[in-house]
């Protein structure tokens, strides 16, 4: 069922690339403590967090 469920390098790149930006993005919102940061730490966060768990648990196939 899983089988064709894979990265291949160029989406795993773009995914760590996602990673990064969501995960800076997230780390300049927690510092500026905006009145509606909160919200904004769940839509950087979010993208974040499903990115590293494709990339941990997703195989790389070449």
């Amino acid at each position: 069922m899983f089988e064709s469920l894979y990265l291949t390098p160029v989406t795993g790149a773009l995914t760590v690339f996602l990673v990064v930006v969501c995960g800076h993005l997230y780390r300049q919102n927690w510092k500026s403590e905006a009145p509606n940061a909160r919200l904004r730490a769940w839509l950087y966060g979010l993208p974040a967090a499903i990115g590293l768990l494709a990339l941990a648990f997703l195989p790389l196939k070449f």
